[in-house]
């Protein structure tokens, strides 16, 4: 006999580091096809990124817009739409290399920070490694995301940073799916209920 896994308020269990893998059936247009690495969850709800949707602009009009001298080896990486909440609001996905006014420390090996030194950082070409700044993020009251798992409408697995740092953006959904062992072409739009 299997354990049902349960998503209560009260015994939350933290999704922290994990990929949220949207099913073909979330057709919301900032979520659909989507594959949002969760940076923090606990019993008040949850915060992430969404790390496969390129906004349409690059680093290079970042840069351009808060007045930064850059370095043409970055100037064409996308700028990632980090989620529909604060859609103005720049944070650097990056692994843990450096020192910054304003991060938060997800993982021993992945970081999150919010302050402008790290774009001036990567503006010089002196930022971490892999790192990603996506506008806006994910957010999630308390209870909302276990209600959305327990309506299927994400597949979770552990975070990998192979996916986040060394995946062309494009790819990431599937990359995540296929680590999964699912193939996401078979799943049905249209869910079933008995």
């Amino acid at each position: 006999m299997t354990e049902k896994t349960s998503f209560t308020i009260d015994k939350c269990e933290s999704l922290r580091n994990q990929f949220l893998i949207a099913m073909p059936g979330l057709d919301d247009s900032l979520f659909s096809h989507s594959l949002t690495f969760i940076c923090d969850h606990n019993k008040n709800g949850a915060m992430g990124l969404i790390i496969n949707q390129p906004l349409g602009i690059n680093l290079s009009d970042v840069f351009q817009q808060l007045q930064l001298e850059s370095s043409p080896a970055l100037s064409d990486a996308h700028v990632l739409a980090g989620g529909p909440v604060n859609s103005q609001q720049g944070l650097v996905l990056h692994r843990d290399e450096g020192h910054w006014e304003s991060t938060l420390r997800i993982t021993p090996d992945i970081c999150l920070t919010a302050s402008k030194d790290i774009v001036e950082a990567m503006a010089n070409n002196q930022g971490p490694s892999g790192a990603q700044l996506a506008l806006g993020y994910a957010g999630w009251s308390a209870g909302q995301l276990e209600e959305e798992l327990s309506n299927n409408m994400w597949l979770t697995m552990p975070a990998d940073n192979a996916i986040i740092f060394d995946t062309p953006t494009e790819q990431r959904w599937n990359a995540a799916a296929q680590a999964l062992g699912v193939d996401l072409n078979l799943i049905s739009s249209a869910a079933g209920h008995a």
